[in-house]
This record gives structure tokens, C-alpha cells and sequence, in this order.
């Protein structure tokens, strides 16, 4: 079976066509207000060029620059201006960091109150044997972190290269979320993610303030946060195989996730506390081991989920549109393929999918998707190692 490796594949080509956006999928309606704009991406800081960006992301409160996470172990910084030509090495851990195929510093959060207190979180893979690690770094501007001020909140090991998940987010109630892959290999051969007392296929969450547990504390509402007979405290969510990104609706404050699929489906998730999304009893709606009549009793459905079967091999999680460029995907969640190199509209009404329209193709190798402080959507391209943003192609 295979291993689908996130991150070990030729990058696309990058498309530059605009269309008239459609759904691919024959059961889900096109949204009619978009389906026939034509919204497209361009390249943003046309002068700027990055090694393997990962991640991209704005300080809390802070919309003049920045921040985007290099697999190899660097963090840029750089000024939000379109002619900007320059950037800095906000923080730069390669020492520290093993990468290449999925590995490497893969997940950036800032701490709500960063602006007070420069503190920042990051999340990536280190040792032999190989490890995940979840740190605390301190910045001493807003241009500058220190790079001996690392705090180890906590690690846990990784049996295989593959399968590292890495995306971490702050939700409204102040505490981190952080996405962890099955372990890797194929097919989660450990039922890592069905495992309460692994930390592996799972959302954890941590209150980054608290001292309970050395750099940090258990929400006292976590699911097994007490009397769990073992079951790690730190979960959340679990069931996942690879959530490669996730995000918070900064209106809902939603959790979304984009779960990263075997042989045959792809799935975006909504996370709730405790839930069960399935993975490996089930790969998106179908069962996957045992391969039918398996027992679906107390598992999450995707909210939504494709077939692999149109070259669409490996979602990338993106975020809920808020800006005022392109209205017509306000309210809508904005994702795409890192294979295919395609981009969707998803619309949900409650907790129901009523759309998803087909935005673009041919996009590149899409390995995360950003959005600044004013809600506004952007996606980096793994090989051509450009920051792109979405935009109305009537007006470029």
C-alpha cells in the first residue's frame, strides 16, 4: 500500500490561466455566485524567492510584514509590500532541525499576546531516533528571535520519516492546537491513531501559559485530561492519518482540518472535542481496514471528502475567506491539491456541505495556504518557492 509521501514529490508546473470556476465533483453543486468569475493567483512578491516554504503567517496585530517557514529550519521575515525585494532571518534553528521528505521545521504559531510578551511556538522534526518537537522561542523585536532562548514544551518520538502533520494554530480560547501525523509508513501499521495513549494521528492541545507540566499545562476540559488510565492528556482530537494543515474560522472559530489520504480519498474535517475521525478503521467515507462492513459506530464523518481517482492525491488544509478582494468566497473555505495543483471554494451551511466550486488548476505544487490580519487568502508554491495570492484575474 502506498505511503503517501506529502512532500517527496516533483513539484507541478505553475498555471497562469484564469477560468470560469466549476465543481469537479458531479454530487456537490457549484456556488452560482462564483461559477462564473474568474479568480486566479499571482505571485505576490514577485522579487522574492524561498527554499521549500511551508508556512506562512502574520504576528497578532501586526499587518506590515511577514513570516514564512523554510522546511529546511529558517524563518523569514520580510516587509508586506508588494516591491519588496529583501528579507530577514527572523529565526534560523537548522542546527537543530533534521528535514528533507517530510521532515523539517513545519509548523509556526504566534502566541496571542506576542506583541507583550515575543513569545512564538514552533514545531519540528529533530535526532536521531527521530523525534517531534514542540518549542517556545522568544523574539527580541519583531525582526529578530533569539535563537538560544528554545523552551521544549514536550516531544514524542516518530517510528517512521513520513507522516510528521506539523500545522499548529491558537484558537480563541488561548490555547495551542497542533496537528500530529499517524507515524508514517502505510496504513498506520501501529493503529497509532486510534491509540489514546500515542501521541500520533492526532489534535493536541496545551495551554502554552500554564506550568503544571513544566513549560506548560493540560486544559482541564481536554477530553482525558484526568482519569484517562494512561491515555496521553494532551489530545484533543484523534483518528487522523496526516492533518497536514489546520485553521480556525476567525468568525466561527471553527477548527479545519485537511486530512491527507491513503489510496483513495482525501477529507477535510471539522474538529470537535473528542472526536473520532475515523482513520484507520476508514479513508474519507469509505472503510478502509478492514477494506468493508466496518464498525462506523462513534466516528466523524468528513465534512467533505474526494476521490484520488482525478489526480487530486494529497489536500492541503486552507483557511475560511474573510478578506474584501474577492467577495463572492466570503464565508467560503479555501483549500487545495498538492499534487494536482488545483484550488476549491467549500461552502457549508451549518454543518451540511452545500457547495464546492472548482477556483483553479494547475497551480503549482501547493504546499500550505496563509491569511493576513484582513481575512485575505494566499497559498505557497513548494517548488517554484513563491508566495502567491488570490486574486480577481479580470484586474491583472
Amino acid at each position: 500500500m502506498k505511503a503517501f509521501a506529502h512532500l517527496l514529490l516533483v513539484p507541478l508546473a505553475l498555471g497562469i490561466a484564469t477560468f470560469a470556476c466549476k465543481s469537479d465533483d458531479p454530487k456537490t453543486p457549484t456556488d452560482p455566485e462564483i461559477a462564473e468569475k474568474e479568480i486566479d493567483s499571482k505571485s505576490i512578491f514577485p522579487a522574492l524567492t524561498f527554499t521549500l516554504p511551508v508556512e506562512l503567517k502574520q504576528a497578532p496585530g501586526d499587518s506590515s510584514q511577514f513570516y514564512l517557514v523554510e522546511q529546511g529550519g529558517v524563518i523569514k521575515v520580510f516587509a508586506n509590500a508588494e516591491n519588496v525585494s529583501t528579507t530577514g532571518t527572523f529565526l534560523d534553528i537548522k542546527s537543530k532541525v533534521q528535514s528533507g521528505g517530510e521532515r523539517g521545521l513545519l509548523g509556526l504559531a504566534f502566541h496571542p499576546d506576542f506583541k507583550t510578551n515575543g513569545y512564538l511556538f514552533v514545531n519540528y522534526t529533530a535526532g536521531s531516533p527521530l523525534k517531534t518537537v514542540i518549542a517556545r522561542y522568544k523574539a527580541t523585536s519583531a525582526t529578530q528571535a533569539d535563537a538560544a532562548s528554545e523552551v521544549v514544551l514536550f516531544t514524542f518520538d516518530q517510528p517512521y520519516d513520513n507522516h510528521n502533520g506539523g500545522s499548529m494554530q491558537f484558537g480563541k480560547d488561548g490555547y495551542l492546537y497542533i496537528a500530529t501525523g499517524d507515524g508514517g509508513s502505510g496504513g498506520d501499521p501501529q493503529n497509532n491513531a486510534q491509540n489514546l495513549k500515542s501521541y500520533l494521528g492526532k489534535i493536541l492541545r496545551v495551554d502554552v501559559n500554564g506550568t503544571v507540566k513544566g513549560n506548560y499545562s493540560i486544559p482541564a476540559d481536554n477530553p482525558y485530561a484526568t482519569g484517562t488510565t494512561g491515555n496521553v492528556a494532551e489530545i484533543y482530537a484523534y483518528g487522523l492519518r496526516n492533518p497536514w494543515r489546520i485553521s480556525f474560522d476567525t468568525d466561527s472559530d471553527r477548527l479545519f482540518a485537511g486530512d491527507v489520504g491513503q489510496d483513495e480519498r482525501e477529507e477535510i474535517d471539522i474538529i470537535t472535542k473528542g472526536g473520532n475521525y475515523g482513520w484507520r478503521i476508514k479513508e474519507g467515507i469509505d472503510c478502509f481496514n478492514p477494506d468493508s462492513n466496518c464498525n462506523a459506530q462513534g466516528l466523524t464523518e468528513p465534512i467533505h471528502d474526494y476521490s484520488q481517482s482525478n489526480g487530486d492525491r494529497s489536500i492541503t488544509g486552507g483557511y475560511v475567506y474573510h478578506g474584501t478582494s474577492l467577495p463572492e468566497l466570503a464565508g467560503k473555505y479555501i483549500y487545495g491539491d498538492y499534487v494536482s495543483g488545483r484550488i476549491w471554494a467549500l461552502e457549508l451551511d451549518g454543518s451540511t456541505r452545500k457547495s464546492n466550486t472548482l477556483l483553479m488548476e494547475n497551480k503549482g505544487a501547493i504546499s500550505s495556504f496563509g491569511q493576513d490580519l484582513k481575512g485575505e487568502v494566499y497559498y505557497l508554491n513548494y517548488g517554484e518557492g513563491k508566495v502567491m495570492k488570490l486574486v480577481n484575474g479580470n484586474l491583472n
